[in-house]
């Protein structure tokens, strides 16, 4: 009889917002909020380490930016209602331009001392954390369907979009980061590679 019960609940659309998430969805959004919290626990550890007034400057406005998105994520997660405000949009301190262009360095290889953390190292492990959560939040949000949730996670990718971009900004303009470009000729011809479609004729307006 309870069986019965709570299938009519589910087929009536009845069932508490608490509890309006699929299987997949609540694995997936497990595993970004786990991700988020060590994303988290990171900054907190590296922070002592930071040289530069600029990193520093960078790591303690995402930190900020990054709690709150988890406290929403996890408070509509947890009820399935709108969280407490809507998800905001991060918004960078720098321009957009990037240095193009390879100047031979020493080769990167692995630390083998604690001491050799740097801001370069450090701003490097800043941007994975960006780059994974924004392919965590982009796979939970395409299995997520509690409506709520999904909305949260899919207007939450574009901020860690944003925020990876400004790390890589600043690692280019520290030269802790290279951007090689292809020789002109090429990049032409890449660019000249696709032209516009033309209106579909069958289809409608």
């Amino acid at each position: 009889m309870e069986n019965q019960f709570m299938n009519q609940q589910q087929t009536s659309g009845n069932m508490p917002l608490s509890m309006n998430h699929g299987a997949h969805e609540v694995m997936d959004v497990h595993e970004v909020l786990s991700a988020a919290i060590g994303a988290l626990n990171m900054f907190i550890l590296l922070r002592p380490h930071v040289q530069d007034p600029e990193l520093l400057n960078i790591l303690d406005r995402q930190y900020a930016f990054m709690l709150d998105e988890y406290n929403i994520t996890a408070e509509c997660f947890k009820t399935g209602q709108d969280p407490s405000h809507p998800t905001r949009s991060y918004k960078k301190q720098m321009g957009n331009d990037t240095k193009y262009g390879l100047t031979p360095t020493q080769p990167k290889k692995p630390m083998t001392s604690a001491n050799e953390i740097d801001d370069g190292i450090i701003s490097g492990f800043l941007l994975s954390q960006h780059k994974m959560a924004a392919s965590g939040k982009t796979l939970a949000a395409l299995e997520s369907t509690n409506p709520v949730v999904r909305r949260v996670l899919q207007d939450s990718i574009p901020n860690c979009i944003e925020m990876a971009y400004e790390l890589s900004l600043y690692q280019n303009k520290k030269g802790y980061y290279q951007v090689p470009q292809l020789a002109p000729s090429d990049m032409q011809t890449m660019l000249n590679m696709y032209g516009q479609a033309e209106k579909a004729k069958a289809m409608p307006n």
